[in-house]
């Protein structure tokens, strides 16, 4: 079997594609929806598709596939995988959904006191929706799989 790009590792590189391919979209569909280029969104956090969700559903499935659904390493990153997913949506959305209601606070205190209240403006788009969660482990599943027969060579 032939060594893989990064790191020597095939399932590095299928886990990369994941990646790349979800952080590429967003970029994309920055220049659809906000018709600008917006380089910065391959490198930020949140939005359609999650990520997170694509890599460590591409992790999951290549391992899967290239040792089976009853090994440990799967085991191990399946629950990984739901732990990461799970933390997307929940704890990481609702920080940012914190940073939302600290920003309008910091800008409503402003406008009252008359007195800009700090310079910071706080990171909103930190987590994902279910859909975007889904959207990320479906596309990391399929990337896995589309790439099966690059991890089995």
């Amino acid at each position: 079997m032939e060594a893989g790009i990064i790191f020597g590792n095939k399932i590095l590189d299928v886990v990369f594609v994941a990646w790349f391919i979800a952080q590429f979209y967003k970029v994309f569909s920055s220049i659809i929806v906000e018709k600008k280029f917006n380089a910065k969104r391959l490198w930020e956090t949140g939005g359609m598709p999650s990520s997170h969700s694509s890599t460590v559903s591409a992790l999951a499935t290549a391992i899967g596939i290239s040792q089976g659904p009853a090994s440990p390493l799967f085991a191990i990153s399946v629950v990984f995988a739901i732990i990461v997913m799970h933390d997307a949506a929940g704890i990481r959305r609702a920080a940012g959904k914190q940073a939302g209601v600290l920003n309008n606070l910091r800008e409503s205190l402003s406008k009252l006191f008359d007195e800009k209240l700090g310079e910071v403006q706080l990171k909103e788009l930190l987590g994902h929706s279910p859909v975007e969660v889904l959207a990320g482990a479906i596309l990391g599943i399929a990337v896995a799989f589309i790439m099966k027969s690059y991890l089995m060579g």
